[in-house]
């Protein structure tokens, strides 16, 4: 691979993340080696590392004061032991990269350092930062969506080669500590020339790199453009993943992914939700119960983009930070949701390793809420949305042979034409593949 060619979708055969919203390294190291390791999950995303402004709430990690990797969920030494643990289980590592800007304030980080907007000492000075110091308010406007204020956050001026080299600097740092990758935080705000530049200076050019560009129908910057330097979030496959789930038919899916006008499969990063837009309402989140499991279940079913599980907390204030600190000591305790492991989302990452290179087949759909699809000879889906349980002979290409439907641990036989016969209960799913003959 050339240092300019995209990295198209994580790279080897596993490509689905985990991302552990707000969770201690120290407890994503212990989650690694016990559940993600064992049940195929390629990486584990992380909240961003570097040191931040101080307080309770999630989104203090968002606002970068120096790039001390000192932030409340552990310390640089506590950060190697997570990358070396989860690499001894088989999962790479990404970190989330806030790189766009720096704090809205002023005050002393969570690793001591001393800040006020736009002086961040050792580090950026006034010059640094963009002239436009007023907020985005037009997204039609190129120019003040990329060198205006994010939420009043002070804006780099990422153009300039100091802040460029700066920028990769950290990002080299974190290389040098074993990291795989990166989630460019608010790349939509960052030119996407000045990301390339960025990308360019990194010891790993071809590190993979995924990129959060929120897409807005007429809007001046576009998904599209940033897909040169690597993935892009499709933000597009989750919202109407909620419209399909709660108020539409799932037999609209057969298609889904290109052919609904998204990005490029190669270079699309699709979730179902995200830290954000579960607090936003723009998505599904673990509060819609059923309809989140199994469109969970679909997108990792699905031939399309590079699946990020999102593993966050439950919350009733939007703005609330972590228990106990990013501390995990249970997953289902203190309020930690652990979706990456919920048995209906796991097994799923294992069909979707087993059936990896094969197109969709064998599509079936009642004109409503159920359907079906094959992955080839190696893996078969039916989703059932409907209000009542389900009985029906499905076609599969599948050989003849037992299988575990990993949905629930019963064994499903296949005859020689392919067919099983399977009663599925209101808001289950059913989920056959060849590396699971038996349960």
């Amino acid at each position: 691979m050339t240092p300019t060619a995209a990295e198209a979708s994580p790279p080897g055969t596993k490509d689905v993340t985990a991302v552990l919203f707000e969770w201690k390294y120290a407890s994503v190291a212990r989650e690694c080696t016990d559940t993600l390791g064992p049940a195929g999950y390629g990486y584990v995303q992380v909240s961003p590392p570097a040191e931040h402004i101080q307080g309770g709430q999630w989104w203090t990690s968002y606002q970068p004061v120096s790039y001390r990797i000192a932030g409340r969920l552990g310390d640089r030494t506590a950060f190697q032991n997570m990358v070396n643990t989860c690499h001894a289980a088989g999962v790479k590592v990404v970190a989330d990269a806030v790189i766009n800007h720096m704090s809205a304030g002023s005050g002393t980080g969570t690793g001591g350092s001393s800040y006020t907007k736009y002086d961040y000492p050792g580090l950026y000075s006034v010059h640094d930062f963009d002239d436009c110091t007023a907020q985005i308010s037009n997204y039609q406007d190129r120019w003040n969506v990329q060198h205006c204020e994010l939420v009043g956050l002070a804006d780099l001026d990422t153009g300039e080669e100091y802040v460029r080299t700066t920028i990769a600097g950290y990002l080299n740092d974190l290389l040098s500590l074993g990291v795989d990758g990166f989630r460019v935080d608010a790349a939509k705000h960052i030119p996407a020339e000045d990301l390339a530049a960025v990308k360019s200076r990194l010891t790993n050019p071809s590190a993979y790199w995924k990129q959060e560009v929120i897409y807005g129908a007429g809007e001046a910057v576009q998904p599209t453009e940033y897909t040169g330097t690597g993935d892009v979030q499709e933000f597009r496959y989750a919202y109407d993943l909620k419209r399909v789930f709660t108020n539409e038919k799932l037999a609209y899916l057969k298609n889904y992914g290109e052919g609904w006008g998204y990005l490029n499969s190669a270079v699309a990063g699709v979730f179902v939700d995200n830290h954000d837009t579960e607090r936003n309402g723009s998505t599904l989140s673990y509060k819609n119960g059923a309809d989140y499991t199994l469109a969970n279940v679909f997108m990792l079913a699905l031939p399309y983009g590079a699946p990020d599980i999102n593993s966050g907390y439950e919350w009733s204030d939007p703005d609330a930070g972590p228990p106990n600190g990013g501390t995990v000591n249970a997953c289902w305790q203190d309020g930690w949701k652990c979706q990456h492991a919920w048995p209906e989302i796991k097994s799923m990452v294992a069909f979707r390793n087993a059936t990896r290179g094969q197109s969709m087949t064998d599509w079936w759909d009642n004109g409503a809420d159920a359907i079906g699809f094959g992955r080839g000879a190696k893996g078969y889906v039916a989703i059932n949305h409907e209000s009542s349980s389900l009985t029906r002979t499905y076609q599969t290409s599948l050989p003849a042979g037992t299988y575990c439907n990993v949905q629930n641990n019963t064994t499903v036989t296949v005859n020689s034409a392919g067919q099983f016969t399977a009663t599925l209960g209101s808001n289950t799913a059913l989920a056959l593949h060849a590396a699971k003959p038996s349960c």
